[in-house]
């Protein structure tokens, strides 16, 4: 099935037919040596942020997982040389409000300490 805005819309910017942000996510949390080496401490981490009430720096801390997260995604399933080819900023800043909104109520439930 061909879709019609293929033939008119020569400026797909998505050709992925799922949420790549979202997607990234899942991996980030589901792969077992990233979750463990970099998700899981990050979200210590922030935890320890949130709790002293420094917006800007949980906001920093998360950065680094997020760029490394996606570099492993593109890695592992060879979507490209340079994740800025598939990942533009949109889709950071929608990665990380995914984890925000996901794991600030579980940081208020008392996980990640």
């Amino acid at each position: 099935m061909v879709k019609l805005v293929e033939f008119t819309d020569h400026k797909q910017d998505n050709k992925f037919n799922f949420d790549i942000a979202d997607d990234a996510v899942v991996f980030m949390r589901n792969d077992p040596m990233f979750y463990r080496k970099q998700y899981y401490p990050a979200m210590i981490e922030l935890a320890k942020l949130v709790a002293a009430g420094d917006k800007k720096a949980a906001r920093n801390s998360i950065l680094p997982v997020v760029d490394n997260g996606i570099n492993e995604y593109c890695k592992r399933y060879n979507l490209a040389k340079q994740p800025s080819d598939v990942f533009k900023d949109e889709d950071k800043q929608n990665i990380i409000k995914l984890i925000f909104s996901e794991e600030i109520p579980n940081i208020k439930k008392g996980e990640y300490k």
